[in-house]
C-alpha cells in the first residue's frame, strides 16, 4: 500500500472571521480526537461563548511519522463524518495542510483567533512541536490550552513509589487504576457558534487519502469511520461480545472482540466513554464481571503502551532491551514478501495476513502468531515487522504497534520470553479447531477437514487430491520447517546472550 496525497491548491485570503459584536474566534484543532462528544477541548471552547472554528490539519511536520496508507483510509472517512456532524450544527470543519505549527499560526493571524484550544498527543516529535507552539503562541499574545481526551491517565501520571516509570504491566496497570479519570466531558451542544465568515478550506479529496488505483480497499466495507460508527461500534459489542469476551476473545472465527482499536486511535470514541459504557453494562448484568475485568486489562496494554513510548520516544525503532542489540536477524526478503503475502505455507499465518491485507485489521490472537513467526521461525528483525503493520493496519497506532512487537520479540518491557515460540499447528488446534478461520481466510484449503487444516503437508497424497490442494502449486509448501527453525531461534538466543 503506498499513499501519496498532492500539493494542495492556492488558498483563498479572507479577512478576520470575528462574530457578532466582533468577538475574536476560538481555534479548534482537531487530531486523534475526532468526536464532538467527550472532547475537553471542544467544550472547552464552546463554554467561552465566542465563534468556533473547528480545524484540522494534516501535518508534514519533518519528522513526525506520516500514518499509513491503511489509516489515511480510515483518516479520511472520519474526517468526513467529523465535518457532517459539525455541520448539523451549523459549523464547518475547516482543512489544511502542511507543517502543524505553521499551519496554525498563520490561521491566527488570518482569522485573528485570540485563542487556540486543542486535545494533548504523546508521540514522539509531537510533543516538543506542541510545547514549542503554546510557547511561540502565548509569546504573541495568544491565549492556549490542552486537555487529555485519549488516555485513562497522563503517561507521566503513573510512577512507583520511587517515582520512576513501571516497565512490567501488571504493577503498572495496578498503580494506573488509582489515577483514573473516569467522567466523560459530556455530549457537545445541537448548536456551534459560528463566525461571520470562515476561513477558506481546502477539498478533502484533493488530499487524496482513499486510494484508487488500484483501489485495495473491497474487504473494509464493514468498517464504518466516524463517531457514529465507534458508538454503534461499541452497543454491539456490549449487546453480543462482552459476555464471551474472556473465552471467547482468543478464538478468531468468533465475534467476541469489540473491534473498537481504531476508532479509539483516531479519537471517534474516548476511553472514558468506553469505560463508562462497560461498568454500566456489567451493573445490569452482574455475570459480566469477569469477561469485562479482561476487557478493561486490554484497555489497560493501550495505555501502557502510551506510557512506555513517552518514557521511550525510540521505542519504535531501537530494543527496548540494549541485549538484543547483539541479536543475529537475517536478511530474507524473500521470507519476508512469503510472510506479507500470506504464503508461509503455514494456514494459521496465512490467514492472519490475508485477512490484514483484506480488512486492515488482524485479530490479536493471530497476530501474536503471525508476528512470533516473522521475528522466530524466519529471524526478521521486528522493525520490518512493525512497519508492514504501520502501513496495513486501519488501527495502527505508534505506541501499541512498537510496544507488542517488541513484546513478541521478547526485547520490549514486560516481553514475552524470546524462548517462547509458538507452533502455528499447535495455535490452530487450539484455536481454530474446527479450522473455520483458516477456511474463511485460505480459501485454497477449504475442502480439508480435521488438524490435518493446520498442517497439510503431513497429509497423503490421496487426501491433498481429494481436498484439491497440490502443495507448491495451489498452496505453499512450508517456507521453513518449525522444528528447524525452532532450533535456529534458539541458537540465536544462546549468542545474544539475553
Amino acid at each position: 500500500m503506498t499513499s501519496s496525497p498532492p500539493e494542495h491548491p492556492a488558498r483563498a485570503s479572507v479577512g478576520h472571521s470575528a462574530g457578532p459584536g466582533g468577538s475574536p474566534p476560538v481555534i479548534v484543532w482537531f487530531r486523534r480526537d475526532l468526536r464532538l462528544s467527550d472532547n475537553p477541548a471542544l467544550q472547552r471552547a464552546l463554554a467561552l461563548g465566542r465563534p468556533v472554528l473547528p480545524v484540522y490539519v494534516l501535518d508534514e511536520t519533518p519528522d513526525i511519522r506520516t500514518p499509513g496508507a491503511a489509516s489515511l483510509w480510515w483518516l479520511g472517512r472520519s474526517l468526513a463524518a467529523l465535518a457532517a456532524d459539525l455541520e448539523a450544527r451549523g459549523s464547518r470543519l475547516i482543512l489544511r495542510r502542511g507543517p502543524a505549527a505553521d499551519v496554525l499560526q498563520a490561521l491566527v493571524a488570518e482569522t485573528g483567533a485570540a485563542q487556540v484550544v486543542w486535545n494533548r498527543l504523546y508521540d514522539p516529535g509531537v510533543v516538543d512541536r506542541d510545547a514549542a507552539l503554546k510557547r511561540r503562541m502565548r509569546a504573541s499574545g495568544v491565549t492556549v490550552e490542552s486537555f487529555n481526551a485519549a488516555l485513562l491517565s497522563e503517561p507521566w501520571t503513573v510512577t512507583n513509589q520511587a517515582g520512576e516509570p513501571f516497565k512490567v504491566f501488571t504493577p503498572y496497570w495496578r498503580a494506573a487504576q488509582a489515577h483514573l479519570q473516569l467522567d466523560p466531558a459530556g455530549p457537545a451542544p445541537d448548536r456551534h457558534p459560528a463566525p461571520d465568515a470562515w476561513p477558506a478550506s481546502e477539498p478533502l479529496d484533493s488530499w487524496g487519502l482513499q486510494p484508487r488505483a488500484p483501489d485495495w480497499t473491497g474487504g473494509f466495507s464493514d468498517w464504518q469511520p466516524g463517531e457514529a460508527g465507534a458508538r454503534a461500534r461499541l452497543d454491539a459489542f456490549l449487546d453480543r461480545g462482552l459476555a464471551d469476551y474472556a473465552e471467547g476473545r482468543d478464538i478468531p472465527s468468533e465475534p467476541a472482540v469489540s473491534r473498537l482499536s481504531a476508532h479509539l486511535h483516531f479519537g471517534e470514541i474516548g476511553p472514558r466513554q468506553v469505560w463508562v459504557a462497560v461498568a454500566e453494562a456489567e451493573l445490569r448484568r452482574p455475570g459480566l464481571t469477569r469477561s469485562a475485568d479482561k476487557f478493561r486489562a486490554e484497555l489497560g496494554w493501550r495505555e501502557f503502551s502510551h506510557a512506555l513510548l513517552y518514557q521511550r520516544p525510540d521505542l519504535e525503532t531501537a530494543n527496548f532491551k540494549s541485549a538484543f542489540d547483539r541479536f543475529p536477524w537475517r536478511t530474507d526478503p524473500e521470507g519476508l514478501r512469503a510472510w506479507q503475502q500470506g504464503r508461509t505455507g503455514y494456514p494459521m499465518v496465512d490467514a492472519g495476513m490475508r485477512e490484514l491485507w483484506a480488512t486492515g485489521v488482524m485479530h490479536n490472537r493471530v497476530r501474536m502468531l503471525a508476528a512470533s513467526f516473522l521475528v522466530k521461525h524466519l529471524l526478521i528483525d521486528w522493525r520490518a515487522g512493525e512497519a508492514w503493520f504501520w502501513d496495513t493496519l486501519v488501527d495502527a497506532d505508534r505506541a501499541a504497534n512498537a510496544a507488542s512487537w517488541q513484546w513478541v520479540a521478547g526485547c520490549g518491557a514486560d516481553a514475552a520470553p524470546y524462548f517462547r515460540i509458538f507452533s502455528p499447528m499447535g495455535q490452530g488446534e487450539k484455536f481454530d479447531p474446527e479450522g473455520t478461520y483458516v477456511r474463511r481466510w485460505v480459501p485454497e484449503l477449504a475442502r480439508l477437514r480435521g488438524p490435518g487444516i493446520h498442517a497439510p503437508w503431513t497429509l497423503s497424497p490421496m487426501e491433498l487430491r481429494a481436498a484439491g490442494v497440490t502443495l507448491g502449486r495451489t498452496y505453499p509448501a512450508p517456507i521453513v520447517d518449525h522444528g528447524q527453525a525452532r532450533e535456529r531461534a534458539l541458537a540465536a538466543l544462546g549468542e545474544t546472550k539475553v
